[in-house]
């Protein structure tokens, strides 16, 4: 998440652009039946709240065990943001 902060600011200069998180999702890397994925997601969601406040920061969400992602990262993590003009 802090990665996707980071793009987000370099691209749109200021985060405070940043009006609403609509959907964030995370492909977590893990052998079949780990069922604990959403726990992997957990901390993604405190830090939106926390910087956003429930008003921006709350969000919908996926959390997917996946057999494999690039890089055999642990996790990656997309989102879709609404940002002021």
């Amino acid at each position: 998440m802090l990665a996707i902060l980071s793009s987000l600011k370099a691209a749109l200069g200021d985060l405070e652009r940043v009006t609403a998180w609509a959907m964030v999702n995370g492909f977590v890397n893990a052998d079949p039946g780990y069922s604990k994925t959403t726990l992997v997601m957990n901390p993604v969601s405190e830090l939106l709240l926390e910087l956003y406040g429930h008003e921006a920061g709350a969000h919908a969400r996926t959390a997917i065990g996946v057999a494999g992602v690039p890089l055999n990262l642990p996790v990656i993590i997309s989102a879709e943001v609404e940002v002021a003009t």
